[in-house]
């Protein structure tokens, strides 16, 4: 069995990574759709969300508004008190699931798709822990995949996401939320000098797939001798 995080920063293509490695036979969860649903109503998450920041974050259908909560969050200086919150109950949660996965099969690929896998080790220890799954990423997986881009890239494919067929405005806009998110997230070449794989995603569809496969078996191989 071998636990993988697949990590990489905003508009790096993780996520298009995370479905080739899914297509080829590895186990994939996202961290984001995971936190999502640990922040709807009736959860502990987001109580405790609405306890710290306020109603104000609780749209009229009683679901927390993300936009909102976001802006508080990475314009509002407020980020690391959100993850405190979620990430804690996000990681159990994921834990839950990998240990499913290998209760049926031992020799699975269990990869977790998260943004944030160096992110939350860094704040974890500049609240004073020390030990712990928050703060040793390597007490969660056995090996780490990274997905890089040039930064330009990255805010280009994030802007396109955001703002296809709106205005000039929109996108000026997103640009600029692109660059807060990613001033808030450790630089890919801090994230390359500790990672196990590093799959580069500079737009080139077939050089992509031929990495993702080239790591995969790799993956598979170490996961079926046991090491």
């Amino acid at each position: 069995m071998l636990r993988v995080g697949l990590t990489g920063g905003l508009g790096s293509g993780k996520t298009t990574v995370a479905a080739l490695l899914r297509e080829l036979g590895a186990h994939v969860i996202e961290a984001d759709e995971m936190g999502r649903a640990l922040m709807e109503p009736g959860q502990i998450v987001y109580a405790e969300i609405v306890r710290v920041f306020g109603a104000d974050v609780v749209g009229t259908d009683g679901r927390l508004n993300r936009a909102k909560l976001a802006d508080m969050a990475f314009r509002g200086g407020r980020l690391n008190e959100l993850n405190a919150i979620v990430h804690p109950a996000a990681i159990a949660a994921q834990r839950k699931w990998i240990e499913e996965i290998f209760a049926r099969d031992a020799k699975a690929v269990a990869i977790v798709e998260s943004a944030l896998i160096f992110e939350v080790e860094r704040d974890a220890r500049a609240r004073g822990e020390s030990e712990g799954v928050l703060a040793d990423w390597r007490n969660r997986f056995d090996r780490v995949i990274v997905v890089t881009a040039a930064d330009a890239v990255k805010i280009a494919r994030y802007v396109e996401r955001v703002c296809s067929g709106k205005d000039d405005a929109c996108r000026v806009g997103a640009e600029a939320d692109a660059r807060v998110r990613m001033s808030r997230q450790i630089p890919d070449v801090e994230k390359i000098a500790r990672a196990d794989f590093v799959i580069e995603n500079a737009g080139d569809k077939g050089a992509l797939e031929s990495r993702v496969a080239e790591v995969w078996q790799m993956l598979k191989a170490e996961s079926a001798s046991g090491s």
